[in-house]
């Protein structure tokens, strides 16, 4: 009976161990798996982490880089642009005296005056400034032309100018015309006619054009563009100073003929250094665009071969009677009239009223 017992209650605690074991097998399995997967997953999410931490430092330093590259881009594309821009955007006109005159010196005060007089007196409120050079004074003639949408002299409708090249050789025998100089190009021999026949061609072109737009803020934008481009400004100006090398050319034959000529190329001609077309052409005009600009009696020229009155404020000579000149002064001409101010009669701007 006693055996019975004991063997019952062994086999008991035996079952209950058995089961205490099998239970602990089971907790001690469970516990490894889920160590194990939590090991995984630790290393998962530390792997994503690290991968993310990593991508994010790697988009945030191309982010920087691409930032820097566009910045200077930006600012290349800014310098190149307005270091091609002629003619630069309209600014306050006393904001611009204030900044380029500051000082109490006796010139500063001068110009400061000059300045407001332009503002107060002849209403005029902003400054384009032009590219300094030696071709700034074509340059901002030829700029008004274009921006007011100016028609050709009249001589130049009766005319095709395109062929005046060829003419000035041809009909009146200036061979000398060969030693024509393009700005800084000293000589150019017999391609002279064909180089002057393409500025005069691209002069004609162009004036053609911004003559016939009649929205005046078109003609803005396109003048924005003609103006920055280098290349086609300078055949442009070479083209004026051929077409003032053509209108001396002309008045000289007819001084030959004794014909009655305007004053101003009477006082050329007195000149020893411009006596004739090739001399004013060798000491003067080939020098222009290279090392010097257009002296007083060129600005005369220019305007009597364009037909329009240049009226220049000339702002070194404020409180005299030469602060304000016109170029030609002949008061029945009925011709267009465009507006310049200098500071030193070498540089000229641009007034906008």
């Amino acid at each position: 009976m006693r055996l019975a017992v004991w063997t019952c209650a062994g086999r008991r605690r035996h079952g209950l161990l058995y089961h205490d074991d099998q239970v602990h097998s089971w907790t001690l399995v469970t516990s490894q798996a889920l160590d194990t997967a939590w090991k995984v997953a630790r290393g998962s999410v530390t792997l994503a982490v690290a991968f993310l931490v990593a991508a994010l430092c790697y988009v945030r330093r191309m982010h920087s880089y691409l930032g820097r590259r566009l910045k200077w881009w930006i600012g290349y594309l800014q310098r190149k642009f307005k270091r091609n821009l002629s003619v630069e955007a309209e600014v306050d006109l006393l904001s611009y005296s204030a900044r380029e005159w500051k000082g109490e010196t006796p010139r500063a005060k001068l110009m400061r005056k000059a300045y407001e007089e332009l503002f107060w007196r002849h209403h005029i409120k902003c400054v384009r400034q032009v590219k300094r050079d030696n071709y700034d004074a074509l340059r901002s003639v030829l700029f008004q032309i274009f921006s007011q949408g100016l028609s050709f002299p009249s001589w130049m409708k009766e005319k095709d100018i395109v062929k005046l090249p060829e003419k000035l050789l041809f009909s009146q025998g200036c061979n000398w015309i060969q030693q024509y100089s393009f700005g800084p190009e000293k000589y150019t021999g017999s391609n002279v006619f064909g180089k002057l026949r393409k500025c005069v061609e691209l002069l004609k072109t162009q004036w053609t054009e911004f003559s016939g737009i009649k929205d005046y803020h078109k003609r803005g934008s396109m003048c924005n563009i003609l103006f920055s481009d280098a290349i086609l400004e300078y055949k442009l100006y070479e083209a004026l100073k051929f077409i003032m090398l053509y209108q001396v050319t002309e008045v000289y034959e007819q001084m030959k003929t004794q014909k009655v000529i305007p004053s101003l190329f009477r006082l050329l001609f007195s000149r020893e250094t411009s006596s004739d077309p090739l001399s004013f052409m060798m000491n003067h005009l080939n020098s222009v665009g290279d090392t010097c600009g257009l002296e007083q009696i060129d600005m005369f020229i220019l305007g009597h071969s364009l037909e329009i009155k240049i009226k220049v404020f000339r702002l070194f000579k404020f409180n005299s009677r030469d602060f304000e000149v016109c170029y030609p002064d002949l008061p029945f001409r009925e011709w267009p009239e465009i507006s310049l101010l200098t500071e030193n009669d070498r540089h000229y701007h641009i007034p906008v009223f």
